[in-house]
């Protein structure tokens, strides 16, 4: 039975990193010692020591010790061991070029259709739906494929922000992009906003947080979901 938290960011605005998260995940890896995390997301400006230490300094105050994956030789075995598992933010198509790459993208859903707790933030995140074609992030690499864990029966869109209808800004916004993405794709996919999770335990999706999500389907309005809505109730087929 899957057992995952999908969060649209790691970090609210004026608060510390997972400071928000920290309270859900003390009881969603409340048997685990340690976590796995994955920093490939993470393009340059940090190294993966740096980012795995930072991921550390925040599940220290839940008692939960980190180690990265790049400090294992065997990273698919490393995943496979895993008592939790982390995939933090960054960009989704370095991540997804390096979970090919590494050729544990296959591992590591499986591992977590077993069961394995497993938290994704933004990039890690995006991950989690059947393809990373709604990310917001620029192709600064070319993954051998957009297909990702598909642990969901849809996309993502972590950071979705609505139009200002003040704002003068004539740019496309997320709607528009998700639009466009409907042009030629008819995976549905959430708009999640920020301070906003999913919480997955088998085949019940409840969207959790303090803000509500934006459904979109193709050829049809897009819905408003309230948090403690329940996914896996909606007919993502029709």
């Amino acid at each position: 039975m899957i057992n995952l938290i999908i969060a649209s960011t790691s970090t609210l605005w004026g608060e510390d990193y997972l400071e928000y998260l920290l309270p859900h995940l003390e009881n969603h890896f409340k048997d685990c010692k340690t976590v796995l995390f994955i920093p490939y997301a993470r393009p340059g400006g940090i190294s993966h020591e740096e980012y795995t230490n930072r991921v550390h300094l925040a599940f220290s105050k839940i008692n939960i010790t980190v180690r990265g994956i790049h400090e294992f030789e065997n990273p698919a075995e490393a995943i496979e061991k895993a008592e939790g598992i982390f995939t933090g933010g960054g960009n989704t198509f370095l991540l997804v070029y390096e979970l090919y790459k590494k050729e544990i993208m296959t591992v590591l859903a499986t591992t977590l259709k077993k069961g394995t707790p497993y938290l994704g933030t933004s990039a890690g995140s995006n991950i989690c739906g059947l393809t990373m074609q709604t990310t917001n992030d620029m192709p600064i690499v070319y993954p051998p494929s957009f297909k990702t864990l598909g642990l969901i029966p849809f996309n993502l869109n972590p950071h979705y922000i609505d139009a200002l209808l003040q704002s003068k800004y004539m740019g496309e916004t997320r709607e528009t992009r998700i639009s466009e993405f409907h042009q030629f794709n008819s995976i549905p996919v959430l708009g999640l906003r920020e301070g906003s999770w999913l919480e997955i335990n088998g085949d019940n999706i409840i969207l959790k947080g303090s803000r509500s999500a934006r459904l979109f389907r193709k050829d049809q309005t897009p819905q408003e979901l309230v948090s403690e809505t329940n996914l896996s109730q909606i007919d993502f087929l029709n």
